[in-house]
């Protein structure tokens, strides 16, 4: 068999990258050196300077590349960096149309970064194709699509999205960290470039901050490793390794903890002092169908938006098991507060536009027996409502 008959599964263990081939070591080492030693006054040889290309770094990126089934992979020291670094593909003058609920780092980049330099900037709920065309202007030069988004779980019909992007002659960007390529493959619906924060799912251990993008077009391809390489922000090499690591174990992480969110969403549609629950793998989620369409599966992360703040606050200090933190994508699971963690650069006004209250909370499942989390979530809940029987009292 060749490698590319291979499952998904097995092409995380078995790569180009699966044994050194010096030493034989199932490992790839960890090049540290910054700069390298040349033979030839006239024709260096294919390392030279870290930051312009590391052994390392170079076999992260052809694993990612290999998994998104693109043609070139590129590793940056954060999430944004990696966006940042695809804005910079964009001029002065251009315009981009932007999924409405976007990571509050994206935001905050296009309308406050972006702006600066004038590029101008359209949200719009990517969920409404029609929304979308009339978003665009004679200078769009890039469609931004965030699915599932953050943290609504909204889906966008990316193939759509992308033939609408092609008819005008526009790049489109896909950020593919909630679902991975181990659920999605935003390349094969005809985006240009897909983007993790390899920080969350990839690396999975909440131990390393990491951005990737891989690219389809070779010529893009070359446009986006200048910009990488002259923008600088690449990922050390210690950091490489460790998401390495970790992509060995997607495939089975991404399984337990989607059937464990699926699981807790289901749970969660049942409860009193739960007013909303957002989860596309739940059959009465808006957009269910496109993403039993476009990927293999609804991830691991959902939302639910509780009666009330005060029983919000009353919740997060009785339940046990999630850490209450920022980020997503862990071992552990996660329970975030979009409204001052991960969209804290939203002002509040637009915040509340998109639906994303104070009483909302972000979970991403983690490794452990969803039975377990159920209970905690029970008892947290009961606690709940006892106290909100208290208080009205």
């Amino acid at each position: 068999m060749t490698n590319q008959e291979f499952s998904f599964e097995t092409k995380l263990l078995h790569n180009q990258h699966k044994f050194d081939p010096t030493t034989g070591g199932v490992s790839v080492p960890i090049q540290h050196a910054s700069t390298f030693h040349q033979t030839d006054i006239d024709q260096f040889g294919k390392y030279d300077y870290s930051r312009s290309g590391n052994p390392t770094r170079e076999a992260l990126e052809d694993i990612i590349a290999e998994l998104e089934e693109g043609t070139r992979g590129f590793a940056f020291s954060s999430g944004m960096a990696a966006i940042s670094t695809a804005f910079l593909l964009l001029s002065a003058g251009d315009h981009i149309v932007i999924s409405e609920d976007v990571y509050g780092g994206t935001f905050r980049m296009v309308t406050t970064v972006l702006t600066r330099f004038n590029i101008e900037h359209t949200f719009v709920d990517m969920t409404d194709l029609e929304s979308v065309k009339a978003a665009i202007q004679p200078n769009t030069r890039a469609i931004y699509i965030e699915t599932p988004s953050n943290p609504l779980l909204k889906v966008t019909d990316i193939k759509a999205v992308c033939d609408i992007a092609k008819s005008i002659g526009a790049l489109s960007f896909v950020d593919n960290t909630f679902l991975t390529p181990a659920l999605q493959r935003p390349l094969n619906l005809g985006a240009d470039i897909v983007l993790h924060s390899a920080t969350k799912f990839l690396s999975g251990h909440s131990d390393v901050v990491a951005g990737l993008a891989v690219v389809k077009d070779p010529d893009l391809a070359d446009r986006l490793g200048s910009l990488q390489n002259s923008f600088g922000a690449v990922l050390g090499v210690q950091d490489a390794w460790l998401v390495m690591r970790g992509l060995k174990t997607l495939s089975v992480r991404m399984e337990h903890s989607q059937k464990g969110a699926e699981r807790i969403a289901e749970y969660l549609k049942q409860q009193p002092l739960v007013k909303n629950v957002y989860y596309p793998g739940l059959s009465d989620h808006p957009q269910h169908g496109i993403q039993e369409n476009q990927a293999r599966g609804a991830g691991a992360v959902l939302s639910f938006e509780l009666e009330s703040e005060e029983i919000f606050r009353s919740f997060v200090n009785h339940v046990e098991l999630p850490v209450f933190a920022v980020s997503l994508g862990a071992v552990e699971s996660i329970l975030s507060y979009p409204a001052k963690m991960s969209h804290a650069a939203m002002p509040a006004e637009e915040r509340e536009k998109r639906g994303i209250t104070n009483s909302l909370l972000r979970l991403s499942v983690g490794l452990e027996n969803p039975d377990d989390l159920i209970r905690d979530f029970d008892l947290a809940l009961k606690k709940s409502t006892e106290r909100q029987a208290v208080s009205t009292k």
